[in-house]
């Protein structure tokens, strides 16, 4: 490992030294070439920095997509700091868990609030004249702590390197087509808190020297203006977004608006969670435009295979593994051990589906603060994901290891839904459980059994969760036993729930008050 590896700061004070005066970014009214973002991004730093915040710090950064984001997050990069990004629609709990685990030394939030668990908060990015600090060239250091799963109910920061941020950005780039080309406008749609946002969307527009076009919060009609308007080329998207700007075309009974805003683009593509067959072919159909389906996970920085990687696209289908990256279908019995590194035999899907693993530079070295839950001595990591191969060894992703439900490409642990939902007096066990959604890829189902003479209407249980969580995790039904099913160690069993059909459709949410 060498110290030339840069950092997502390196590669905006790169563009801007290559294409001073080339078009970084668009967001709205404003618009920003690289020389003025690599000065905006200086006077941050150098704010951090009269702030008296040093290298190795964290620094949260909640805002929405916007040159405000860019300046806090980039800024805190070049004086050394690492970032957290929160999520916008965390509460006030989810954020706090954040802020105390990451040890965070500031909030940067949109607007004047109270300090939260005790760490002060500023209202927008700093700023500073002075010259900025000298950024840290250690390429293994923390970039950020993204907060994702994990199987104990709580989110863990994953700790993402400098380098492996930039091993998945040289790793996509080396696919053909490349997903950003320096001449390319891409949509940032995609919320910049999220890995895909970040990295996959950002991370490779600063590393081409392309122009982000971004969108504070994904609106279908509005986006569709923006794009035609902007001329943009190049779209990473998510299943919802496609979804909405079919519903959007439907609405307006033309595909008119929907052609117009596609017209321009390159090459579109999507991840987070499984693209619906039928969303694929019907942007083809109506948008004429191929989707280029992909697969990643947080811990991988993000983008671990993709249907660009084969050049072959198909409907339900995330292709293979992208260069650089090692992928491995795993009979999910020889999980543990791993030692001999034992791979399934073919993985076709008559020999069932196999658990991927997946080993390269990108790879993160495990959670904070200890690095636990990293790759193995063999530099291997489980995903959790089950998947087969197809005739022509292109993957399809069958189901998730873990109890984890994918609401819209963000991840709900059902743990931490449960524990709100104790906390209501009516309630006196609860399980939450994954059901399919049209819209979102999966739902929150909630299914509970109430104390003896106690009741409990779906709204009243919603509005007790929306205090707590964030709008994505709060169930959008609720199942009512007598009893639920217990394991023989005495823990709700989720797997019965679902072997009794409660994670199907034919279940009617509970939506009254009785």
């Amino acid at each position: 490992m060498t110290d030339a590896v840069p950092s997502l700061s390196a590669l905006v004070g790169a563009a801007a030294r290559e294409r001073p005066d080339a078009p970084a970014v668009v967001a709205g009214d404003e618009r920003l070439t690289w020389a003025a973002l690599d000065a905006e991004v200086d006077r941050a730093a150098a704010g951090y920095a009269a702030r008296g915040l040093a290298p190795g710090q964290r620094v949260a950064v909640q805002l929405p997509n916007g040159v405000p984001w860019l300046r806090a997050t980039l800024g805190a990069l070049r004086a050394g700091l690492v970032v957290v990004p929160v999520n916008t629609a965390y509460t006030d709990p989810e954020l706090a868990h954040v802020l105390a685990d990451s040890g965070a030394a500031l909030l940067v939030a949109a607007g004047e609030r109270p300090a939260v668990a005790g760490v002060p908060v500023l209202a927008g990015p700093p700023a500073d004249d002075a010259a900025p600090p000298g950024e840290p060239t250690d390429p293994d250091r923390p970039a950020f702590l993204a907060y994702t799963s994990g199987t104990t109910g709580r989110p863990r920061g994953a700790m993402l390197p400098v380098a492996a941020l930039r091993a998945n950005q040289e790793q996509c780039l080396r696919m053909a087509p490349p997903p950003v080309r320096p001449d390319d406008r891409v949509l940032l749609a995609l919320p910049l808190f999220h890995v895909y946002g970040l990295n996959a969307g950002f991370g490779l527009v600063a590393a081409t020297g392309a122009c982000a076009v971004l969108v504070e919060s994904f609106d279908p009609v509005g986006c569709l203006d923006v794009m035609a308007r902007e001329g943009v080329t190049a779209v990473p998207g998510a299943p919802p977004m496609y979804q909405a700007w079919l519903a959007a075309a439907d609405a307006a009974g033309s595909d008119a608006g929907l052609r117009r805003a596609f017209a321009a683009v390159r090459v579109a593509s999507s991840g987070a969670a499984p693209l619906p067959a039928a969303v694929w072919t019907a942007m083809r159909d109506r948008a004429a435009v191929t989707v280029w389906e992909g697969y990643g996970l947080t811990e991988a920085c993000p983008v671990v295979a993709s249907t660009l990687a084969t050049g072959r696209a198909k409907p339900g289908c995330i292709g293979g593994a992208v260069p650089g990256v090692e992928l491995e279908l795993r009979d999910t019995a020889l999980r543990q051990p791993v030692d001999d590194d034992v791979p399934v035999p073919g993985g076709l899907a008559e020999d069932g589906p196999g658990e991927i693993w997946v080993r390269g530079p990108n790879l993160f070295p495990g959670y904070w603060p200890g690095g636990a839950d990293g790759p193995d001595a063999g530099g291997w990591l489980a995903t959790g994901d089950l998947a087969y191969a197809d005739e022509d060894g292109d993957l399809h992703l069958v189901d998730r290891r873990s109890d984890l439900i994918l609401v819209s490409g963000f991840n709900v642990y059902p743990a931490e839904v449960e524990r709100v939902l104790a906390t209501h007096p009516a309630v006196a066990e609860s399980a939450v459980i994954g059901v399919p959604d049209p819209r979102t890829g999966a739902a929150v189902r909630a299914v509970v059994a109430l104390r003896p003479g106690a009741r409990l209407g779906f709204e009243e249980l919603r509005a007790h969760a929306a205090t707590s969580l964030a709008r994505y995790k709060v169930p959008t039904s609720v199942q009512v036993l007598a009893e639920l099913p217990h394991s023989l160690t005495g823990k709700v069993s989720r797997a019965r729930l679902r072997e009794l059909g409660l994670a199907g459709d034919d279940v009617v949410t509970a939506d009254d008050d009785g």
